[in-house]
């Protein structure tokens, strides 16, 4: 009896313990969209951040995931597959010679960029993580204003 008792407690065991390990976390989608871009030379990419103190990153060396969109009509979009719930914050570059890297002047960029929650930037309001971030709960569609300075 004693031995029965001990098997069915293993089994019991066994199956709560397989079950915690066999769940998934759900993920989502999340579309990024841009528009109004002043051309339709090059491509557009895009890159997504989860992490604090991940932008600005000129470089593209902080991101979580990046991809790279064709333009139509003036417009790009991408999307995000599989992605987890969590505070993200997206930018986009109008990458007019498609090096992949941001094209300056002296200081200010030459080609077009965007953030996530910006509309216009000033040196008063410079993008972080923090200052675009949002919250993703679910499947997402956002839009980020291009802007050319």
């Amino acid at each position: 009896m004693r031995k029965i008792r001990w098997i069915l407690q293993l089994n019991v065991l066994l199956v709560l313990s397989s079950s915690f390990q066999n769940k998934k976390e759900e993920t989502y989608p999340l579309t990024v969209k841009v528009k109004d871009l002043r051309n339709e030379d090059g491509v557009v990419q895009f890159a997504l951040y989860n992490t604090n103190g991940s932008i600005p990153d000129e470089e593209y060396t902080k991101y979580y995931r990046k991809s790279t969109a064709k333009i139509k009509n003036r417009s790009a979009e991408i999307t995000f597959t599989n992605l987890p719930r969590g505070k993200y914050a997206v930018t986009a570059l109008h990458d007019e010679d498609k090096d992949g890297k941001v094209k300056k002047g002296l200081i200010l960029p030459k080609e077009g960029i965007g953030f996530s929650n910006f509309t216009s930037l000033k040196i008063s309001n410079r993008p972080s993580f923090t200052k675009a971030a949002f919250e993703f709960n679910g499947e997402k569609e956002i839009e980020v204003h291009m802007i050319y300075l």
